[in-house]
C-alpha cells in the first residue's frame, strides 16, 4: 500500500507503509503452541533463581562479589596465607622497604626470587639505609615449612603457602618499627576488621528491623515513641559518640571483650537509619490487601511482618546491608586508628594505621600506610556487590 507525502515544495512523492496484519484466529490456550525448554525453566523458577540469573549479568557486581569472597575466604587460612607469624620479630631489618619479586637475573630465567638487602646506619640522619646485594639471589619457597603458628589459636602448624628462602628474607610490604612484615600482619589484621563488619551489622539488623517494624505495624504511641529514641540517637554527632562510648570500656578488659564491645557499639549506632527505613514501609504496606488478608485469617503480627511484608522490600533492606558493612569497617579502622577502638595484642587494619599516626615516619618509611588499601578494596567492592544486588532482588523489573 502506497501514500503520497507532501513536500515542501508542493509536490508529491510516493510513501510506502507496512499493511497491518490482523490473525482471524483466536487465541487458544489448550492448543496453544508449547513453551521451550528454556520458557519453561524462566517461568517456573523460584524468586532465588531469577536474583541469581539477573545478579550474573552485572559484570561489575560478579567481580566484587568474588573479590569480597576471596578476602573473606582467606580469613579462614590466615596462618597459612602469611609468610611469617604475626608476632616475628626481625631485629636486623628495622623498617625495612618492600622487596621486589624478580623472574629474570642477568638474562637469565630462574623463577620467582628476591635480592638480598644489607642496611647501614647514617649517623647524619639517623636512618638505616637499605641496599640490594645482586649477589644474593634468594628463591622464594612455596607450600613449605616456616614460622611455626597455632591455627586459630589451636592447632599448632608451621606449615606456609610462601616462605622465604633458608636464611633469607621476604618482605613484600616492607617491616615496621618492630621489624614485623607488614604483609603477614595485614593478613591476619584481615580476620578482625571483615568480621567485625559482619557481627556488627547483625546487632544492627535486629535491632533495626525488630525496633521499626513494631513501629511500622503498630502506628499510634508506640510509632511516636520509636521516633522520639530514633531521634534522640541521631542527634549525637556520630563518631564523638563512638568515641565516647569505646572510651567508656574498662581497660582491663582482655582482648576479646574489647572486640566484643567495639562491635556491639558500632551496631548500637547504626540502627537508627535502618528502623526508620522498615517503619516507613510497613506503613505503607500494611493497608495493603495481602496484608489484611494475612490479619483477617489469624496470622500473628509476627508472621505477618515478616512472612509478608519484609519479602516486598527485601531489595532495600540488601542494599542497606551492603552500605552498613563497609561502614563498620571504617568505624572500627577510625577508632582503631584514634586509639579508642582494638588495643595490640589484637591485630586490625585500623591498628596497623594507628602505627602511621606520625607524618615524620610516614615521609620517612611510607610503606606503612599500605594497610589503608585492603580497607579501601573491601569498601569499594561492597558498595560495586550491594549495587548488583539491589537490582536483583527485584528480578520482575
Amino acid at each position: 500500500m502506497t501514500v503520497e507525502r507532501q513536500e515542501g515544495d508542493g509536490g508529491r512523492q510516493p510513501e510506502t507503509r507496512l499493511a497491518h496484519y490482523h490473525n482471524p484466529q483466536s487465541w487458544d490456550p489448550y492448543h496453544a503452541e508449547p513453551l521451550t525448554a528454556k520458557q519453561e525453566a524462566y517461568y517456573l523458577a523460584p524468586q532465588w533463581k531469577l536474583m541469581w540469573w539477573k545478579l550474573r549479568r552485572h559484570k561489575l557486581a560478579v567481580a566484587a562479589g568474588l573479590v569480597l569472597a576471596i578476602m573473606y575466604g582467606s580469613i579462614l587460612i590466615s596462618e597459612f596465607l602469611a609468610p611469617y607469624n604475626l608476632h616475628s620479630r626481625h631485629t636486623q631489618y628495622i623498617y625495612a622497604p618492600p622487596q621486589t619479586v624478580r623472574f629474570f637475573h642477568e638474562g637469565e630465567f630462574i623463577g620467582p626470587f628476591v635480592y638480598g638487602t644489607e642496611f647501614t646506619l647514617n649517623m647524619e640522619r639517623m636512618q638505616r639505609e637499605y641496599e640490594e646485594n645482586t649477589d644474593d639471589i634468594q628463591r622464594i619457597r612455596f607450600f613449605c615449612l616456616g614460622d611455626e603458628y597455632r591455627f586459630w589459636g589451636m592447632v599448632p602448624g608451621s606449615f606456609h603457602f610462601v616462605c622465604p628462602a633458608e636464611g633469607g628474607t621476604l618482605f613484600l610490604l616492607g617491616t615496621d618499627r618492630l621489624g614485623r612484615d607488614i604483609l603477614s600482619r595485614i593478613i591476619y589484621g584481615a580476620r578482625i576488621s571483615l568480621t567485625i563488619g559482619l557481627v556488627g551489622v547483625i546487632v544492627s539488623f535486629t535491632l533495626g528491623i525488630t525496633i521499626g517494624g513494631l513501629a511500622g505495624y503498630y502506628g499510634g504511641w508506640v510509632d511516636n515513641l520509636v521516633n522520639r529514641i530514633i531521634e534522640i540517637f541521631q542527634s549525637f554527632p556520630q563518631l564523638p559518640l563512638w568515641m565516647a562510648l569505646s572510651a567508656a570500656l574498662p581497660a582491663g578488659w582482655s582482648p576479646l571483650l574489647i572486640y566484643f564491645g567495639i562491635t556491639i557499639i558500632l551496631g548500637l549506632v547504626d540502627w537508627t537509619g535502618l528502623a526508620r527505613a522498615v517503619r516507613s514501609k510497613l506503613l505503607a504496606l500494611r493497608e495493603e490487601d495481602f496484608a489484611t488478608a494475612a490479619y483477617l485469617m489469624g496470622a500473628s503480627p509476627r508472621r505477618v511482618i515478616f512472612r509478608h511484608l519484609m519479602p516486598s522490600f527485601m531489595s532495600h533492606l540488601i542494599a542497606s546491608a551492603t552500605l552498613t558493612i563497609p561502614g563498620m569497617i571504617l568505624g572500627e579502622t577510625a577508632l582503631s586508628f584514634l586509639n579508642l577502638g582494638l588495643r595490640p595484642p589484637v591485630t586490625s587494619w585500623g591498628v596497623l594505621l594507628n602505627e602511621a599516626q606520625n607524618i615524620n615516619a610516614v615521609a620517612l618509611y611510607p610503606w606503612l600506610i599500605f594497610p589503608v588499601v585492603p580497607v579501601i578494596i573491601v569498601v569499594l567492592a561492597f558498595q560495586f556487590f550491594g549495587d548488583g544486588l539491589r537490582d536483583a532482588a527485584d528480578p520482575y523489573k
